[in-house]
This record gives C-alpha cells, sequence and structure tokens, in this order.
C-alpha cells in the first residue's frame, strides 16, 4: 500500500510539472462581419473554411463558431463569425497568413462574403 501511494504521488508530481501545449503562445483572433449579416449558409462555409487552418504547419489549434447572442450591455454580438487560430510565435504566424491555405481561404471565402473584420492579436 505504502509503495502504490508513493507512485501514485511521483506520478501527480511529474504531471504538475508538464505546461500547457500553447503556454506563452500567440492567439490570433479574427471576427467576421457578413455582408449579410445572419445568413446561415455563409457563416457555415466561413466556419468550414477556417477548420482547414488547422492544417497550416506551425499552427497549434484552430477555433472557429458563430456569435452567441446576449442581452448585457458589456458583450458585442455584432459579428458573424469568430476564428481563433493558434500559433507559438509571432514568426509562425507570419507564415500562417501567408500560406496557401490561408490566401485561398480569404480570397475564395474571406473577402466575397465578409464585409468586415476585426483582428486581436494577443501573446499569453
Amino acid at each position: 500500500m505504502k509503495t502504490l501511494a508513493i507512485i501514485i504521488l511521483l506520478a501527480l508530481a511529474g504531471c504538475s510539472s508538464i505546461e500547457p501545449v500553447h503556454d506563452r503562445a500567440l492567439h490570433h483572433v479574427v471576427l467576421c462581419w457578413l455582408k449579410e449579416p445572419g445568413n446561415t449558409r455563409h457563416r457555415q462555409q466561413i466556419i468550414e473554411v477556417s477548420k482547414s487552418f488547422q492544417k497550416i504547419p506551425g499552427v497549434l489549434e484552430v477555433r472557429v463558431g458563430q456569435v452567441v447572442s446576449s442581452e448585457r450591455e458589456i458583450v458585442d454580438d455584432s459579428f458573424d463569425v469568430a476564428i481563433l487560430v493558434i500559433v507559438p510565435d509571432q514568426k509562425r504566424l507570419t507564415e500562417y497568413l501567408q500560406h496557401p491555405i490561408h490566401k485561398k481561404a480569404k480570397k475564395d471565402d474571406l473577402i466575397p462574403l465578409v464585409d468586415k473584420i476585426i483582428v486581436y492579436d494577443f501573446k499569453e
């Protein structure tokens, strides 16, 4: 029993030293307002093409979804789609922005469907 307790403590101690994959990563947040606000087909098109960003080398994670309506005054729910791309650093963000998958999505899907885009980049 004592040996089992020691093994569990060592395992837990090892887990606590593991850093998250995205520790100190750069988060690229993109908010999109559609030319046709609320168009569910266009929202879904942007969501689907944004998932392809995960294939770009250096991209750690991609999250994308549609706006959640809110009655709270502090919440801006005027956009249609939000995209979050997590990369390790500024160099990888630049590579992501120049990658053919991103350029094609921008040209074929974002520019034709989106009226306004706001980007927020921040580092943990």
